[in-house]
């Protein structure tokens, strides 16, 4: 039996430290035709485009109605390059489940890999932190914890270069 294009392309990433994912996306909305356009272009769009991501395939249930609202659910499986980019998507686009398939047993990941997804998810957090704080504080406030946050990234980055050129 021949294996298909996908399957060499999904074995061969995963045989470099990919990852093949199940991913659980539910949506809700006031009006029922906006549902399955939106969640297209939540998997073509936003999800199949994002860094990381090598291919992805989605499969849209019906909307339902759930009293004065319509609800839909989407099963989305995707090749991800890493679990850095695996990481990437679940806080940006956070899905209701994540199932991974392969590997199977185990996925080893280098120190630097690990650092490096650390450092991601510490980004993602200040961006997160800086949108919710620039609506809470004060622009003296907003500007004193911009600067504390640019030592820290800039101590962070010095931190992951001086890592690299120890290997």
């Amino acid at each position: 039996m021949a294996i298909s294009e996908v399957e060499e392309l999904t074995q061969e990433v995963v045989g470099k430290g990919g990852v093949l994912a199940k991913l659980y996306f539910d949506m809700e909305s006031g009006n029922e035709d906006e549902l399955q356009p939106l969640m297209t272009d939540l998997i073509n769009n936003r999800l199949l485009k994002s860094p990381g991501v090598v291919y992805c395939v989605g499969a849209i249930d019906q909307p339902l109605k759930s009293g004065s609202t319509y609800t839909t659910s989407a099963l989305v499986t995707c090749l991800f390059k890493d679990f850095g980019a695996l990481v990437g998507i679940a806080f940006n686009f956070v899905p209701a489940s994540i199932e991974i398939l392969k590997p199977e047993r185990e996925l080893r990941l280098r120190t630097t890999e690990l650092q490096k997804i650390l450092l991601d998810i510490a980004q993602i957090s200040i961006t997160y932190s800086e949108y919710i704080l620039k609506r809470v504080l004060s622009k003296e406030d907003y500007e004193k914890v911009m600067k504390d946050i640019a030592k820290r990234e800039e101590l962070g980055r010095k931190a992951l270069q001086g890592d690299q050129t120890r290997q």
